[in-house]
């Protein structure tokens, strides 16, 4: 049978805009395997996974699993776990870190709180602070989620790591099999699909610079689609690629069509006109789907910069 994700290439099904949705993530060491849904199924105490999940439910905050690249035995003692939290809306950016022996302390987080981009709560409940290593790149590994991000993420999160690329991890869940292997970059939020690792390299050291990476992008998190369809346009019809640069500051209308505007952080902005298609013919959105579907896609319609006088009608 073939790969979600050998599909989707070959019908050159776009990338853009299939990024996961979250303002915050939530990042939590866990070594062993993990089960399909992470969270309750690996070893972490499934109790913590479910109320980790109950808690972030609602609030822009997306919890996830990470581990680093290899082999994944547990030692099964209380080790210190490493614990991260990145805020991905522009003008708000940030990446703090901490460690931690008991996972039950994240349920100390205010996690409304995080979700709006407020940190406080990962300083008082974790000791948390600023993370100042570099950057992180978040590979989607999961096999038990989807067999092409153990096929194609595990290669490539072994080959960033002997090649000395620091700040990689595997994570448990991205969104989009079909289009793996799937990278989270971090603090921005920008996730990239089918990359190579020269891509990768890329985005991280886009991020060191204060960069944007188009290639294999699929969005900014801090985004729902039409949005992500929207920045991405707008960072390539005006050539903007610094980081945090553009704002989505207004969504309008509902499925099929919306119009969104984009703000830059210079004072200009651009009306762009996004509608909802179908990726046919009809293929399997995951390797482990029973039946053929017809994924939505985000296609840019229309990119207007607004001049002063449209601005202040």
């Amino acid at each position: 049978m073939s790969r979600c994700a050998t599909v989707s290439r070959n019908l050159d099904e776009p990338v853009s805009a299939t990024a996961a949705t979250a303002t915050t993530w939530l990042l939590l060491e866990q070594s062993g395997p993990w089960g399909a849904k992470a969270l309750t199924s690996s070893h972490l105490d499934p109790v913590v996974g479910r109320a980790l999940e109950a808690a972030a439910e609602g609030t822009g905050v997306r919890v996830a699993l990470v581990r680093r690249p290899g082999r994944h035995a547990d030692p099964g003692t209380p080790e210190p776990r490493q614990v991260y939290a990145a805020h991905t809306v522009p003008g708000n950016v940030w990446l703090h870190s901490a460690t931690t022996r008991d996972p039950r302390r994240l349920l100390d987080l205010d996690f409304t709180a995080l979700g709006a981009g407020d940190h406080r709560s990962f300083g008082t409940a974790l000791g948390g602070g600023p993370h100042t290593g570099d950057p992180l790149a978040l590979v989607c590994t999961n096999g038990k989620r989807d067999r092409c991000c153990a096929i194609l993420g595990r290669p490539l999160a072994a080959e960033l790591a002997a090649s000395g690329v620091r700040g990689v991890w595997e994570v448990t869940h991205l969104g989009g099999h079909r289009f793996s292997p799937t990278v989270l970059v971090l603090p921005y939020g920008y996730a990239y699909g089918r990359v190579e690792a020269h891509t990768v390299e890329a985005a991280l050291h886009g991020v060191q610079e204060g960069r944007v990476v188009l290639e294999g992008c699929r969005g900014c998190s801090a985004w729902e689609r039409p949005g992500q369809a929207a920045e991405l346009a707008v960072r390539s019809v005006a050539g903007v690629q610094r980081a945090g640069a553009l704002n989505v500051v207004r969504t309008e209308g509902r499925a099929p069509r919306w119009e969104v505007t984009v703000a830059h952080a210079d004072g200009r902005r651009w009306r762009v006109s996004v509608a909802q298609g179908a990726s046919l013919p009809p293929r399997p959105e995951s390797c482990g789907a029973s039946v053929l579907g017809a994924p939505a896609r985000m296609d840019v319609v229309a990119v207007r910069e607004l001049r002063t006088t449209a601005l202040a009608s």
